[in-house]
């Protein structure tokens, strides 16, 4: 087995990763990752994911890598990580009580094959109170999170209707998709 490496800071792919039992690294690069002007939305992670692996096999040509990359849309707009707490409280006021959608993009790359896919979950928030963004926002500081929230965290349990799709990929990786293609 080749060594595998995730390609990612994010400490819930790291998670979903130990829970699936495999053994990788982290390494990360610094990546650009600005959205290419003009691409739909729902083709940025993909698009991210593969540039992320690409940064990894130059150093480790040998390895089998995964990255991912995250994005909540809502009406075709991403809606990015939040400079700060007003920018957290305008992000979840704009998807309280609405539908939006959220799709990872994954990159699993082995020498010269690559394996780039994404999967698209939709999550449908209740309606929130001021006073829920707000209490959000100061326990959880969810400033590292595309969508400025995180699905397993207490806003997903109070705040969240229901989801069609994969509950991880929300997290940030759909690892029920990754290992049966890791293991082709």
């Amino acid at each position: 087995m080749h060594k595998l490496i995730l390609a990612s800071q994010s400490p819930r792919r790291k998670q979903l990763m130990e829970m699936a039992e495999l053994e990788f690294d982290v390494i990360v690069t610094d990546t650009d990752e600005t959205n290419p002007p003009g691409m739909p939305g729902h083709e940025v992670p993909a698009f991210l994911a593969r540039k992320k692996a690409d940064a990894i096999a130059h150093l480790h040509p040998q390895a089998t890598i995964i990255a991912a990359d995250t994005v909540v849309l809502l009406d075709d707009h991403i809606l990015g990580k939040p400079v700060d707490a007003a920018d957290a409280a305008r992000i979840l006021g704009m998807l309280s009580g609405r539908m939006h959608t959220v799709v990872t993009g994954v990159c699993i790359r082995r020498g010269t094959h690559e394996d780039v896919f994404s999967v698209t979950t939709e999550v449908h928030f209740r309606h929130l109170s001021p006073a829920q963004i707000h209490h959000y926002i100061e326990r959880y500081r969810p400033y590292d999170k595309a969508g400025a929230y995180a699905i397993q965290e207490w806003i997903g349990v109070t705040g969240i209707e229901k989801i069609n799709g994969d509950y991880y990929n929300v997290m940030g990786l759909p690892i029920g998709e990754v290992i049966p293609r890791l293991a082709k």
